[in-house]
């Protein structure tokens, strides 16, 4: 496999790591059977992903790549669907998430 094809990889592990905790959300403790289902499936699916980047990506550099998107995308998930607050320190704490992303695949 490509690096390229690897960081792909990676980068939509990431976005499933967002449906993921998007669906654990309305879950509600998995009780809810649908939504439980695609929680596991979303589950699934990231982390096969996220093993087949790590075959040819550094596993430091992936792993923070990969909860960076899953942390700063379920933030702005969170704030969109559930009304989270957003304040400017928030919004700078993501924007050294996203920095530190950049600076990590550049690396």
């Amino acid at each position: 496999m490509s690096p390229s094809l690897a960081w792909l990889m990676l980068v939509i592990a990431g976005l499933l790591d967002v449906g993921w905790a998007i669906s654990m959300k309305y879950a509600e403790g998995y009780t809810r059977p649908g939504w439980s289902i695609a929680s596991l499936v979303l589950l699934a699916a990231f982390v096969f992903l996220l093993g087949r980047a790590l075959k040819v990506l550094e596993i430091g550099v992936a792993y923070s790549v990969w909860t960076g998107i899953g942390a700063a995308g379920t933030f702005l998930i969170g704030v969109v669907l559930f009304g989270e607050t957003l304040s400017a320190m928030k919004l700078a704490g993501i924007a050294l998430v996203l920095t530190g992303i950049a600076a990590l695949k550049l690396a």
